[in-house]
């Protein structure tokens, strides 16, 4: 099973790129984010593979890095999510973005992708929102536990959840809302009421 490549670029299409490896061109299929990421044609590249056999075919699905490796593989324990899906996600979320989609529940965010109706994404976010304790939030929505990898999603019910579905309402992403609104207690306190929550998310926004 073919697990890294490492080589020259020899061509690239709309989803798919040509690896010369001594001499041997292997295609990988990748996402949007990984294209647009390889260097010009006849420089060095390395890419993480994802190797699919079946009966009709033998694919390979390359990325830039690890982490969307890792969504990749997170995302097709979705039934209903298969390689083709993954990839057009991961092409308009990236992974700490698809991190902030999940713990935020913005089911707007996954359905920006083809081939992403809105059941789909529903199931993605509802399955996948207790397993990304293990993926780093970066500078997003940091509250709890250790810095960008919390043990579990941070709290959004009572006030915090008021208070994002008014920014929502506002017209902010539920994803943006969400991040304002988990850093904004963050500085108030857990005692920090609806009202003081949406101002200090719209100053989060504001930024």
């Amino acid at each position: 099973m073919i697990a890294h490549l490492k080589g020259l670029v020899d061509r690239v299409g709309d989803d798919w790129v040509i690896i010369d490896v001594n001499g041997v061109g292997y295609r990988a299929f990748c996402s949007g984010r990984t294209l647009s990421n390889m260097p010009a044609q006849g420089l060095a590249v390395s890419l993480q593979i994802e190797t699919h056999i079946r009966e009709d075919h033998f694919h390979l699905y390359g990325f830039i890095d690890q982490a969307e490796l890792d969504w990749f593989k997170l995302l097709t324990t979705v039934q209903g999510v298969g390689a083709k899906v993954c990839l057009a996600i991961l092409s308009v979320l990236g992974p700490e973005q698809l991190v902030q989609a999940i713990v935020a529940q913005d089911k707007a965010a996954v359905a920006r992708a083809n081939g992403v109706g809105p059941k789909l994404a529903t199931r993605i976010v509802s399955e996948l929102k207790d397993k990304v304790g293990t993926f780093s939030l970066g500078n997003a929505a940091l509250s709890q536990g250790t810095a960008g990898t919390p043990s579990a999603a941070p709290d959004t019910s009572g006030a915090s959840d008021d208070a994002i579905s008014a920014l929502v309402n506002l017209g902010y992403s539920r994803s943006d809302a969400f991040t304002a609104v988990v850093k904004a207690k963050g500085t108030l306190g857990d005692a920090a009421d609806v009202s003081a929550l949406i101002r200090a998310g719209l100053q989060e926004l504001s930024q």
